[in-house]
């Protein structure tokens, strides 16, 4: 082998490397955030409220962003 190919062989391991370490760290960090203490009932069916709220504020924000685009291609037809 050259000495190009020998070096850029070290370079690739050692990104490797640190891939290897990176993605350790995620999984790591991944497993710490989903521990979490149990929330009081009231506290579940709020968010279980605003879940339903922010479903619903979405979907009428898609309806009118539809409505608006299809209200500029007719007014470009024309």
């Amino acid at each position: 082998m050259t000495k190009f190919v020998k070096a850029r062989l070290e370079v690739m391991n050692l990104k490797s490397a640190r891939n290897a370490v990176a993605t350790a760290g995620a999984g790591v960090l991944m497993l710490a955030g989903q521990a979490h203490a149990a929330l009081p009932a009231g506290v579940e069916t709020a968010l279980g409220d605003v879940k339903t709220d922010v479903t619903t504020l979405g979907g009428l924000v898609l309806v009118i962003v539809i409505a608006i685009a299809g209200f500029k291609l007719l007014r470009r037809g024309t």
